[in-house]
């Protein structure tokens, strides 16, 4: 067996209803002066408002950022970073989803320490993290609060991102009751996401394709497989919600370890060039990169199928159970309420070449990939989900 290396959060705490908990969950880990980073929307909704009572029941002051975009830009880690400084805050709280934990991520690396930004960059680089951490997933999706990255949205779409342990929180509370508010279409594009994250972990071509990373990644399929749909119908079902939010953070902690690939690589320039969500981004060309994919993966793509849909359990030929997945995955998405084509988002032919040539940017993703692919068969691909 070959080594490995697996980087995980240390402290995990699954818990309905236990935002109402956080002062005491964190514990001594928290200070008296705490900076909550969140988005605007759950800021209008209220619903940061349960973890800020709980904040201030354990004697700290708060203050919260709830500015963070989808696809957070450098100003905005930048401006939270510079409000972490000016109230001299001794913890950092990521409320949302993976876009507030990743800002939250790195302002907790950057304010009041001696690095820049410019230098944390890519993967490694980051010498320390300056305060503690607590992460509060609201999505079932990224899995971010148990991942060692962050990314970050340059000006002229090009993302960018910090890779490193030192990022990990000291604690993640997972609280299904916060989900229970996302609306069908942020349950379905999220769910879609940590579907993939797992996936692509299962069958990457990485050194650090593992067991542990493997059975995080069947683990994961099991329970979003099987309630994704019951949680996207079903918005109250609140055993639904927990496996989901469950799932989305097994996911993570895959693909933190054994990293995500062509899914991936292919959905930034629809995310990034024309505003599409990423789970939809990654929901678009999912069945058909694996599609591509069949020829060096079928075997792994049919190990995950009974997992995933029990009834495709009881064995069989391997290309004839990955070919059944595969349909399944594509029919998932329509059943789930997303839009299956790229055109539906007012993504034109005439872009295709572009976005191919733009996602052979993120060779380090392809890298990963299961069966070699060039900016040809990418083009190819987005032709197919067009």
């Amino acid at each position: 067996m070959q080594a490995f290396t697996l980087h995980t959060t240390p402290h995990i705490v699954f818990e309905p209803g236990g935002i109402r908990r956080l002062g005491e969950i964190a514990g001594s880990l928290l200070g008296n002066r705490i900076l909550l980073i969140t988005d605007p929307g759950l800021c209008a909704a209220g619903l940061d408002t349960a973890a800020v009572d709980a904040l201030k029941d354990s004697g700290a002051t708060v203050e919260v950022y709830g500015e963070v975009e989808e696809d957070p830009s450098r100003a905005t880690v930048e401006a939270a970073a510079a409000i972490a400084v000016e109230f001299d805050v001794t913890d950092i709280v990521g409320f949302g989803g993976g876009s507030s934990m990743d800002v939250a991520k790195i302002v907790s690396a950057l304010a009041g320490g001696d690095q820049a930004l410019d230098d944390m960059w890519g993967q490694d680089n980051v010498r320390r993290r300056v305060l503690p951490l607590v992460l509060v997933p609201t999505t079932a999706g990224t899995g971010s609060e148990v991942t060692k990255s962050a990314i970050v949205t340059l000006p002229g779409d090009q993302k960018i991102g910090v890779l490193s342990a030192a990022l990990l929180p000291d604690i993640a509370l997972l609280d299904p009751d916060l989900t229970i508010s996302l609306p069908p279409f942020g349950t379905a594009a999220t769910g879609i996401d940590a579907m993939t994250h797992a996936i692509e972990s299962y069958t990457v071509r990485h050194p650090n394709n593992n067991p542990i990373s493997r059975a995080a990644a069947i683990e994961a399929l099991k329970l979003l497989g099987r309630n994704i749909e019951t949680a996207v119908h079903e918005p109250d079902n609140r055993d639904a919600r927990s496996a989901m939010l469950l799932g989305a953070m097994v996911a993570g902690t895959a693909f933190a370890n054994a990293p995500v690939a062509a899914v991936h690589a292919l959905a930034h320039p629809i995310g990034g060039g024309f505003h599409v969500a990423h789970g939809l981004s990654n929901a678009f060309v999912l069945p058909h990169v694996m599609r591509f994919n069949a020829p060096a993966a079928a075997g792994r793509y049919a190990e995950l199928a009974p997992h995933i849909f029990p009834d495709l359990a009881g064995g069989g030929d391997p290309e004839a159970l990955c070919a059944a997945l595969i349909e399944r995955i594509a029919a998932l998405r329509t059943k789930i309420g997303l839009v299956t084509r790229l055109r539906d988002v007012k993504i034109g032919e005439d872009d295709l070449p572009a976005m191919a040539k733009k996602a052979t940017g993120m060779q380090f993703l392809l890298d990963n990939n299961p069966r070699d692919i060039n900016e040809a068969d990418i083009l190819d691909i987005y032709r197919a989900a067009f």
